[in-house]
């Protein structure tokens, strides 16, 4: 993709959506918040959360 694409399709995404209801903008952003995860889990799935477990039980056990 060169510049000048990128630049096209940067200003055709920014016109749509300026042109978008105020009402439209706020339900994407609702949508946003709902689908928010964590990154840790996003990016290393459930290894973070098990060695987090992992090490909690170790400090209660000591």
């Amino acid at each position: 993709m060169s510049g000048n694409d990128l630049v096209k399709y940067m200003t055709q995404e920014f016109m749509k959506y300026i042109h978008l209801s105020k009402d439209e903008k706020e339900h994407r952003k609702k949508i946003r918040k709902q689908e928010k995860v964590n990154k840790s889990h996003r990016y290393f799935g459930m290894l973070p959360s098990a060695l987090k477990m992992f090490w909690n039980n170790r400090k209660k056990g000591s």
